[in-house]
């Protein structure tokens, strides 16, 4: 008995054996749910820029992790054109891109080239090679229903903290809005600093709303409080410093 078969034998005593004792096998160990203000999760990857570990190549900067579908695809190009043309913007904010998709680093590298001969532009930022899926499936990035070989586009936005601030999901064939994404960071980013709540359609100068009293007594002085537009006790703006 060869060494293959000899390992079959084990497995198929130990099977029934199991069987036998009505034990059950061990499960597989589930990836933490990702839930907003949670941690995100820790991982090693292989990018086009070499090995990187999240949170020692994050530092204190926000991150915006995002995946696309796969390389050399048309609305992909769109959308990484647009983001290497605004990388000064997410810089200017503190904030990395890191993208991702289920392809090998020789093929971010060609699709990567490519549009720098086709386009004049350059990819400015790390793509990471998810053969093993091991990130997509961190991340919950592979939705069955629209394909089990592909990333749909998911959007995370990291506070310094390691957070999970933001989730954002496009479909495979709707280009993602690099304005929201960014109103998104300015969002929570003033949040951070003054302790307000963005508005419906907020952009940095616009009015923030104020958080509502929380007594009584502090809903009648809001009414005659000065400094901030109030329509209501419970509802009142005032500009961000």
């Amino acid at each position: 008995m060869d060494t293959r078969e000899l390992k079959q034998a084990l497995e198929g005593f130990l099977a029934k054996l199991s069987k036998k004792e009505g034990a059950e096998p061990h499960p597989e160990p589930e990836s933490p749910k990702l839930v907003l203000n949670g941690p995100a999760p820790d991982f090693t990857a292989r990018t086009t820029h070499g090995e990187i570990e999240l949170s020692k190549w994050a530092g204190g900067s926000w991150v915006v992790l995002f995946s696309h579908p796969a390389d050399f695809t048309p609305v992909c190009t769109t959308e990484f054109i647009e983001l290497a043309r605004r990388h000064g913007e997410f810089q200017r904010r503190n904030v990395k891109l890191l993208g991702l998709s289920i392809d090998s680093v020789y093929s971010h590298i060609a699709w990567a080239r490519s549009v720098k001969e086709k386009f004049d532009v350059e990819i400015p930022f790390p793509i990471i090679a998810d053969l093993d899926q091991h990130v997509a499936r961190l991340y919950g990035m592979l939705h069955e229903p629209s394909s089990a070989t592909e990333t749909v586009r998911a959007v995370f936005i990291i506070d310094p903290k390691r957070r999970v601030r933001a989730m954002i999901h496009y479909p495979l064939n709707v280009g993602r809005n690099m304005d929201e994404i960014l109103r998104v960071i300015d969002a929570l980013q003033m949040v951070d600093e003054q302790g307000l709540a963005a508005p419906a359609n907020w952009r940095p100068g616009d009015a923030a709303i104020v958080p509502p009293p929380k007594t009584t007594e502090q809903a009648e002085g809001r009414l005659r409080e000065k400094g901030i537009e109030v329509t209501d006790w419970y509802f009142s703006k005032k500009q961000p410093a």
